[in-house]
């Protein structure tokens, strides 16, 4: 038995040495897989020749993992891009090769969208590219005409927004139309239901580090449904949160950002309460004034329709009220401090009231609208 013990002790140490050392090293790549990283970085050197008509910069991919099982391979990269003049940062999107290994070399035969990753625009089918004079406008499998006309939109907004938001902004916008609501869904890793009935939405990370330009995402369905004069103001809207996402933070309360939007929207039309806001003055007019500003959860998608139209109204007609009794200028800097300061400071140092004060007066304000 001590022989026993004294090998193990001697063998052991040698054991562990060899484990840590495998653990401080990675693996060699093997030949092939060399060339199949080889085959991704030759074929990733450009765009592909049906995104020409797109202002793709600094297009790369970065492989993190290679599968080979025998002559077919698969990789998972990262690809980042910037639309040029758009984008103040990379756009980042993980991504699946497929390669197909012929006549000795390695043969990029797939692209697509990582599995639990958000698909492209281009993932959905050929894209039209339309320039407008402060937009970019991209349709996945679109007439040409109906896109120049949300150029067209877009093109409008842009100034109507900056007047009413005189805070620094690129001026400019990035649309995007899918084929369909289902193919706006999959744009955007949510049910194709939350979007139903909606013209368009927003996609951006709030704050004002560098990021991806914002992209209006159209529901070519519901923007189908829109009389002319609602595309303007559904487009507008949007715009609005794109010019506005700078000083939008996690403190700035939904129905300001929300309000401000349509405030920005509806600001130079002749839209009046009772025509911008007939779900809610419907219950004002049966004595159900709201107890409170709207809320974070009352935006969400999905449940009473009614509800959630109050909410949007009550939010516009808010930011109304403080524009139309402290002034345009007092609530952009409302707007600001709410992305900087606590709620009750932000109130106090705009408007000069409390919280409760600003509630009570819109409170007030929709009894005299809509008595």
């Amino acid at each position: 038995m001590p022989p026993v013990r004294r090998s193990l002790v001697r063998v052991l140490p040698l054991l562990l040495s060899v484990l840590l050392a495998g653990c401080g090293a990675p693996a060699p790549r093997d030949t092939a897989e060399r060339e199949v990283r080889a085959a991704v970085a030759a074929w990733a050197r450009t765009p592909p020749a049906q995104l020409a008509g797109i202002p793709l910069e600094d297009w790369a991919y970065e492989v993190s993992a290679v599968r080979r099982s025998g002559a077919a391979a698969t990789v998972r990269a990262e690809l980042r891009y910037r639309l040029g003049g758009y984008d103040a940062a990379a756009a980042v999107s993980a991504r699946e090769v497929s390669l197909a290994r012929e006549d000795g070399r390695w043969r990029v035969t797939g692209d697509r969208a990582a599995p639990g990753a958000l698909p492209q625009l281009w993932d959905q089918g050929p894209v039209t590219v339309v320039r407008g004079a402060h937009s970019l406008v991209l349709g996945a499998g679109r007439d040409p005409a109906a896109l120049s006309a949300i150029a067209a939109e877009a093109d409008r907004a842009v100034p109507a927004v900056s007047a009413a938001w005189p805070g620094p902004w690129a001026g400019r916008a990035v649309v995007l139309v899918p084929g369909s609501l289902e193919g706006m869904a999959q744009l955007l890793g949510r049910p194709a239901a939350e979007y139903r009935g909606m013209g368009a939405v927003t996609t951006g990370r709030v704050g004002a580090a560098p990021a991806p330009a914002d992209r209006v995402v159209v529901n070519p369905e519901g923007w189908a449904e829109l009389s002319p004069e609602g595309r303007r103001v559904v487009l507008a809207h949007e715009v609005t949160h794109v010019a506005t996402r700078a000083a939008t933070t996690a403190t700035t309360p939904l129905w300001l950002s929300e309000g401000f939007a349509d405030w920005a929207a509806y600001r130079g039309t002749p839209a009046t309460p009772e025509q911008a806001a007939p779900a809610l003055a419907r219950a004002v007019r049966r004595g159900e004034v709201p107890g409170e500003l709207p809320r974070a959860q009352d935006f969400a998608f999905g449940g009473d329709p009614e509800a959630l139209a109050r909410a949007y109204e009550g939010a516009w007609l808010a930011c109304r009220t403080v524009a139309r009794r402290w002034g345009e200028a007092a609530l952009v800097d409302l707007y600001g401090r709410a992305g900087r300061e606590p709620w009750p400071v932000a109130v106090r140092g705009a408007l000069g009231i409390d919280p409760q004060e600003l509630t009570k007066d819109w409170q007030e304000a929709l009894r005299e609208q809509f008595r």
